[in-house]
């Protein structure tokens, strides 16, 4: 019988036992409160990107070890799981033009991603350039209008209710219509590349370096100026 894929829970909880750590000895560590770590443990609640990103860095592992399960097996059916996804308890990535929901991230190894984004974007100068990533993607509208511009097609108008099926290789944006202040869409990703969210998260943070306020330097930048020209 396969065995289930480890959920981000399980993951911190190897990691745990690995190193021969307590509950408190990881919270020291990780700066995560000790019950917050416990109902991670037991997928009880998920972090936000930041943290992630935080708890990345502070316990040496990839942003892409805490979304999927690298490994020679990743071919190994996965059956009879599941995951109720809602905001509250998304992994939320925030940029100047785009707020990005990640659902089921408890589950890790994932065939295909899905994403609740909120768009305010509204020009190709505010976007920069197209996203490029391997997969295949699907939008559903779910509020508000959007214009999605694509490498190889003219501009389409999808209003609330309307979806979209395209070719994640090909250049694509997507911007809130004329007289939308935000539109929020459903997306899911899908891929047999199993970097796509490791992809997903470098252009979330390409994408949050060029809308950082000239006078405002992000942490990333900051650490590239104290250090000086390479």
């Amino acid at each position: 019988m396969p065995t289930s894929p480890p959920t981000l829970g399980a993951l911190l909880r190897g990691l745990r036992a690995r190193e021969g750590w307590t509950l408190k000895e990881m919270s020291q560590r990780s700066g995560i409160p000790v019950s917050t770590l416990s109902k991670i443990e037991h997928d009880r609640l998920t972090l936000t990107y930041d943290k992630l990103q935080s708890l990345g860095q502070r316990l040496g592992l990839r942003m892409a070890e805490l979304f999927a399960e690298p490994g020679e097996d990743a071919a190994q059916p996965v059956t009879a799981r599941r995951s109720l996804g809602d905001l509250a308890s998304s992994v939320r990535v925030e940029t100047a033009n785009y707020d990005y929901y990640y659902l089921c991230t408890e589950l890790r190894r994932k065939r295909m991603i899905p994403v609740v984004t909120k768009i305010r974007a509204r020009s190709a100068e505010q976007f920069g350039e197209l996203v490029r990533h391997s997969g295949e993607e699907f939008i559903y509208v779910l509020s508000g209008s959007i214009v999605v511009e694509t490498e190889f097609y003219d501009p389409v108008t999808l209003e609330a209710g309307q979806s979209l099926y395209i070719d994640s290789s090909m250049g694509h944006a997507y911007l809130a219509a004329q007289g939308c202040d935000e539109a929020e869409v459903l997306g899911v990703m899908s891929s047999a590349d199993d970097t796509l969210m490791e992809a997903m998260l470098h252009i979330h943070e390409e994408q949050r370096l060029s809308t950082a306020p000239a006078n405002e330097d992000t942490p990333q930048v900051a650490r590239r100026r104290a250090k000086g020209p390479r």
